[in-house]
């Protein structure tokens, strides 16, 4: 494996492209040493967002359990607001929320190569939850959404970015995103 070429996937959500932030998210990753080597502004259909995110009842359960702890950390009667206090329940409403978020404005997808591309860009956007994130990173430095703010509006947490959490991760979504289209370059940079 070369390190120097790991290759990580980012997709840039619909707050991030509507607070016009393409150009600072690129900025971000491009003056790091790492290099975006495909790109592509596209509408995603619910199908694309619906196959994107996990399906099985493990996934879609922290996906509520994580809302139910949202909820008790701020004394929200969790089935007083949705009805129920299932997590499993809870989680399907909280994806349906993501697919709706997701599908609400036109996403940039691009892969970025770089050493240890997988954790530099993650580190580069800053944790997931905006309200958490240092200043410095993406979500610190241009968001303050939190789950507390986005449970209450029954919406997802808007968040600028998705970054794959793992190599093989990656290469899924790659996959998924850009299908076996010859989208991805091989370039060098003149720092190379």
């Amino acid at each position: 494996m070369d390190f120097k070429k790991e290759k990580t996937y980012v997709m840039i959500k619909p707050d991030g492209v509507k607070k016009g932030l393409i150009g600072e998210i690129i900025r971000r990753f491009e003056q790091r040493d790492l290099k975006v080597v495909a790109i592509e502004m596209f509408m995603p259909t619910t199908k694309d967002i619906d196959d994107h995110y996990p399906k099985d009842e493990a996934w879609i359960g922290r996906l509520g359990e994580k809302t139910l702890g949202t909820y008790a950390k701020y004394g929200v009667d969790a089935n007083k607001e949705l009805g129920t206090d299932s997590a499993l329940e809870i989680g399907k409403m909280v994806r349906g929320w993501l697919i709706d978020y997701m599908t609400s404005a036109p996403l940039v997808r691009m892969v970025v190569e770089g050493i240890h591309a997988v954790d530099m860009v993650r580190k580069i956007c800053g944790v997931t939850l905006p309200n958490l994130a240092d200043m410095g990173t993406i979500r610190g430095d241009y968001s303050a959404d939190s789950p507390a703010v986005a449970n209450s509006e029954k919406r997802a947490v808007m968040n600028l970015v998705h970054a794959s959490e793992t190599p093989e991760e990656a290469e899924h979504e790659i996959k998924h995103w850009f299908g076996d289209r010859d989208v991805i370059f091989d370039y060098k940079r003149f720092v190379d």
